[in-house]
């Protein structure tokens, strides 16, 4: 009777380990999934960087010529 309970605790302990060892798979897994999607929004993030950067500078090369451009016709 012993030797009956002492297996069944056996094969519970030997489920519970597996399905640990799942648990961690599938964490591992999504933390792979969580780095992928980081990095892919920190490419977004540069492009948009660099679009707003380039609208900026657009700007601020219209704003000296325009401001050249006043300065020099009311002078």
């Amino acid at each position: 009777m012993d030797e009956d309970r002492l297996a069944r605790m056996l094969e519970e302990i030997r489920d519970l380990q597996r399905q640990q060892v799942e648990a961690y798979a599938r964490a591992l897994t999504n933390q792979q999934e969580a780095l992928r999607m980081q990095r892919e929004a920190m490419g977004r993030a540069r492009k948009l960087l660099g679009a707003v950067g380039v609208v900026i500078a657009i700007v601020l090369v219209m704003a000296l010529v325009l401001l050249r451009y006043i300065l020099r016709y009311y002078a």
